[in-house]
């Protein structure tokens, strides 16, 4: 039976990468954007009416079997947007009688959460952020009883496929300079998620929804790759090397100016929305995703060199004729994940 699925935020990094994910298994996709898509894409049918405009959004996505929600505002708009525009995106999957999928992250666990996060660690925010993470997925559950159906799938922070987190404007934004930076501690573990995987395992879950194997509100986790800084940097390196982007004497490595940022931040929102998050880099945490396996069987699973070459490829680095390893880009499932579009920097992950 064909499906449906409408993703709103199409034009975001994760919205588009989970647009494609759905197309290439034969859902019919609608994306939602108010621009233009940024990708013009045939297997994508252009959805332009609004958030704010329900019924023309109706209007068109009549028959959709999911919703997958990728709005994300500013980090600087969260705390008067966010909420706001994640209702909107519940009343249109209510209204369709749609299945509401939400991309959580860690932020609803505070600065306290425990090294692995299971779908019931207790939630105990210290942020904001995290608090209107917590008011999200709670109003999905109160929804529940009034015939919403939900899933929340929590992954850590977004890498592949373009550009748009602190993997390529903090980590590698130096990388043609010969240098690396690392937001954190080097010895702790982090929790990172490629967003191509990501992108099928919520396929996989929209499966089970729409075939009623899912309770009206469920939780779960995405594991990805938990890897320390200096074993993210060590593979960074490995792939640049592999590409042909090694520098003379090799990589050079630093630390994020966090003083900096806490300083600007009296001046520029931006960055003391930045800042408030900055425990999670010095908190060990990772995602246990044994509920998400169990429901849906084993994942595709990208070999870590593999991700690291197709993301800094999609970043626009270049391949280099004398590069080992060119089979790699020969595997389907990651010569599709290149030249992705890019959005504004966010770290939600």
């Amino acid at each position: 039976m064909a499906r449906t699925v409408l993703v709103l935020g199409a034009n975001g990094r994760f919205g588009h990468t989970v647009a494609k994910a759905f197309a290439a298994v034969g859902w019919t996709v609608l994306a939602q954007a108010r621009r233009p898509l940024k990708v013009t894409d045939s297997t994508l049918r252009p959805v332009r009416a609004g958030l704010d405009d329900l019924d023309a959004l109706l209007r068109e996505a009549k028959g959709a079997d999911v919703v997958v929600y990728a709005v994300n505002p500013p980090y600087d708009r969260w705390a008067t947007d966010a909420l706001p525009l994640a209702r909107q995106g519940m009343d249109v999957a209510q209204r369709l009688n749609a299945v509401f999928m939400l991309p959580g992250n860690v932020y609803n666990f505070g600065e306290g959460m425990p090294s692995r996060l299971h779908v019931d660690t207790p939630q105990q925010p210290s942020t904001r952020k995290g608090r209107i993470r917590c008011d999200m997925e709670s109003e999905l559950e109160q929804r529940a009883a009034r015939g919403l159906r939900s899933v929340v799938l929590r992954a850590g922070d977004f890498y592949g496929a373009g550009s748009g987190s602190w993997f390529d404007m903090a980590i590698t934004k130096s990388l043609r300079q010969g240098k690396l930076v690392y937001p954190g501690p080097l010895d702790v573990p982090h929790a990172w998620a490629y967003l191509p995987e990501l992108a099928r395992a919520f396929v996989a879950l929209a499966d089970c929804a729409v075939q009623g194997k899912l309770p009206a509100f469920s939780r779960f986790h995405f594991a990805g790759h938990t890897l320390t800084g200096q074993q993210l940097l060590d593979a960074i390196e490995q792939a640049a090397n592999s590409l042909g982007l090694r520098p003379a004497g090799g990589f050079k490595r630093g630390g994020f100016p966090w003083p900096v940022l806490r300083l600007g931040g009296l001046v520029w929102p931006m960055w003391r929305e930045l800042v408030e998050m900055a425990y999670l880099w010095r908190v060990p945490h990772a995602l246990d995703d044994a509920a998400l396996l169990g429901r849906v069987g084993p994942l595709p699973s990208t070999p870590l060199d593999a991700a690291l070459r197709s993301s800094l490829l999609s970043m626009g680095f270049s391949q280099t004729a004398s590069a080992p390893n060119a089979e790699l880009l020969r595997n389907e499932s990651v010569r599709a994940e290149v030249s992705k579009p890019a959005r504004p920097f966010d770290t939600s992950g």
